[in-house]
């Protein structure tokens, strides 16, 4: 066991990274690695984008756009670990092992099924209706992720705290079955880590349609964020930023003395129009240099395939002898 602290994020497959991901979870995940004392794994969970998503070409492009994502960003591939999941083959064997330990009632409680269930049943229809088993069984996924690397802590939302706790579980009845193989992992819920307001004042999400993609040229990046709705307070108007979906934007990106002024712009009756237009320019700044870093990756696919690759070889160096070890404690040895 490594002596510094595990932390692991996975990251799914299956849309284009927009500013509420970058701010709520790119951003402080890349300033943790920096860490001296946290070893540090980030991964593309495909297999998870599978669960919900049935279009190839969408994985694909989403493995790529999120990898130069990062990448762009500064993620220090040398100091951490950058992985694609598929590229584990150890993870759906794991997978496998801990299935075999894992209650039924357990899964039964899982948020996500629970929701399909009742809505299914609000629509009258048969309670397990369009219900596939990668639903129904991807905390055990997840467990497998995490358990793969003996993660200490994994920074989640509050809606993935419940995974986490079923991971404990399983970790638990798994090491009281065939002795103690596996680290109880902690989830780390940052209640600081900003929720970003989209375009239209609710929380930033794909299924809202609501968000600003990450990527946006310069023209298009200030026109997406001149369309934030506002009220209709004339300017001269003192205004009130913390009911301002723009101000909540603008407080993830600002410095606190930035924020400051910003507070008293408002109360002095700051127009609307040149909030955006501080905003724009605050955005753009942080972003133009990563900005042309991910054009360059995202047109040198290869280059990104490179370090996606570097990285499964050093999780497998990880993966491997765990496996190992867990097929001989559960009677998978080799009769010679």
């Amino acid at each position: 066991m490594t002596s510094k602290q595990r932390v692991l994020t996975g990251i799914t497959t299956t849309g284009t990274p927009h500013l509420g991901n970058y701010v709520g979870a790119i951003k402080p995940a890349i300033a943790a690695s920096r860490h001296e004392d946290a070893e540090s794994f980030y991964f593309l969970a495909d297999y998870h984008a599978l669960v919900k998503c049935e279009e190839p070409e969408r994985v694909q492009r989403s493995t790529l756009e999120i990898a130069a994502t990062w990448l762009a960003l500064g993620l220090d591939t040398s100091r951490s670990v950058f992985y694609r999941q598929s590229d584990i083959p150890e993870i759906p064997e794991l997978t496998w092992l801990l299935t075999c330990v894992t209650a039924k009632g357990l899964m039964n409680r899982a948020h996500a099924y629970k929701a399909a269930v009742d809505a299914n049943i609000k629509a009258e229809e048969d309670p397990d209706f369009s219900i596939n088993m990668g639903l129904y069984s991807y905390p055990v996924l997840m467990a497998a992720d995490i358990l793969m690397f003996n993660a200490h802590r994994v920074p989640v939302g509050k809606d993935q705290v419940q995974h986490l706790e079923m991971a404990r579980d399983i970790a638990q009845r798994f090491n009281h079955r065939y002795g103690e193989h596996f680290v109880l992992p902690e989830a780390e819920v940052d209640e600081h880590v900003a929720t970003l307001p989209g375009t239209d004042g609710r929380k930033m999400s794909k299924s809202y349609d609501n968000t600003i993609p990450l990527w946006l040229p310069e023209k298009k990046l200030r026109k997406a964020i001149m369309k934030i709705k506002t009220n209709s307070q004339e300017p001269g108007e003192p205004k009130d930023p913390d009911s301002a979906a723009v101000y909540a934007v603008y407080s993830a990106f600002a410095t606190a003395a930035q924020r400051e002024s910003m507070r008293q712009a408002f109360a002095d009756g700051i127009a609307w129009g040149e909030v955006k237009q501080q905003l724009f320019e605050l955005i753009n700044r942080e972003l133009e240099g990563p900005r042309e870093r991910y054009a360059a990756l995202i047109n040198d696919p290869a280059r990104v395939e490179r370090e996606l690759l570097a990285g499964a070889e050093r999780a497998r160096a990880l993966s491997r002898p765990l496996i190992e070890q867990l097929r001989e404690a559960v009677g998978i040895r080799c009769l010679a």
